[in-house]
């Protein structure tokens, strides 16, 4: 996981601590009070969940980590719980080793098989001697988050593929495709696709000779485009005109460069060569997967920035240094 992701993650287990903590100390204190009554707990604990309106299971544990009450859901009992050894748990772990609440890492559930975590809250006495543990299932589906959009940074990514494509590369060569005989008409072609046809993502398989291209007008569906397809210009009559997004972030006087960029990549060397790249408008990145199946991923400026002596230079594609050496 990223670190932008994690931070991401880390303000949302945040805000659920500080909505949860309160109401698990409160329906702690109430459970204390009939502690060790089965059958009041187990009243206590579906009259909690009014507010844990999101809880999915309520149910408490001993000192010892064994359940003494049925889990305790919107539409009953569920008894079969009862007894159920939860020691070895890993979302007991922090209230097993003394904290009063804790919030658990996500993890997926045994029996719906879905992600969900589980909030423990300490249970003590009037001396606060230890009685048990109150436990709280949520489905991740039904928190109650902000569950604001998460960005991607616009930073570059660098992902190594295949270690038995890599371990081969050097006794490969790029073999002409139908898509490398006629490069710059289908490059001009995905330039007019974008420039004018609504065109926002497009992705070039040049090994292959096809391209997927995915419209502003219909966002959740890809086009997927042969070469018949992409050495016929007539193909832009299928598609509504569009003027260029205001919105994008990459002028559309670059679009035709960062394509320019894909075919000295795509004949750059015999042995690494681009296979396939892409180019997303509004967040201005470059995709590009190489012989070695190494994969980059980086902003349309850095893109054009990098010369062809970086690429099969001393900071390649395929980060290769000593295999290129040894090769």
């Amino acid at each position: 996981m990223s670190q932008d992701l994690k931070a991401a993650v880390a303000r949302q287990r945040m805000l659920l601590h500080e909505r949860l903590s309160a109401p698990m100390a409160a329906l702690a204190a109430a459970c204390a009070a009939s502690w060790p009554d089965r059958d009041a707990l187990e009243r206590c604990l579906a009259d909690g969940l009014a507010a844990l309106p999101s809880c999915k299971y309520l149910y408490l544990l001993d000192a010892d980590a064994r359940q003494i009450t049925a889990n305790i859901a919107r539409d009953g009992l569920l008894p079969a719980h009862r007894g159920r050894d939860r020691s070895r748990r890993p979302y007991l772990a922090q209230a097993l080793a003394g904290a009063r609440f804790s919030l658990s890492d996500a993890y997926i559930s045994r029996n719906a098989r879905r992600p969900s975590l589980t909030a423990v809250q300490r249970v003590a006495g009037p001396d606060s001697t230890l009685l048990g543990y109150l436990g709280a299932d949520f489905d991740l589906r039904e928190l109650p988050l902000t569950r604001e959009l998460y960005g991607q940074p616009d930073q570059w990514v660098q992902l190594k593929g295949d270690p038995s494509i890599r371990g081969g590369l050097f006794a490969q060569q790029r073999v002409e495709s139908l898509m490398d005989a006629r490069i710059d008409e289908v490059l001009d072609l995905m330039t007019e696709l974008i420039a004018v046809h609504g065109v926002f993502h497009g992705k070039l398989h040049f090994s292959s000779s096809r391209a997927t291209i995915w419209l502003v007008d219909d966002p959740y569906r890809y086009r997927l485009l042969d070469f018949e397809d992409l050495s016929d210009p007539g193909i832009c009559l299928a598609y509504t005109n569009r003027g260029y997004p205001e919105e994008a972030a990459i002028p559309l006087s670059r679009v035709n460069e960062v394509f320019a960029g894909f075919r000295a990549l795509r004949f750059m060397d015999d042995n690494i060569y681009l296979r396939s790249g892409s180019l997303n408008i509004f967040n201005g990145m470059v995709g590009l997967n190489f012989s070695c199946d190494g994969s980059h991923y980086m902003p349309w400026a850095e893109f054009l920035d990098k010369s062809l002596a970086f690429w099969i230079g001393g900071s390649d594609a395929c980060a290769l240094d000593d295999e290129r050496e040894a090769g």
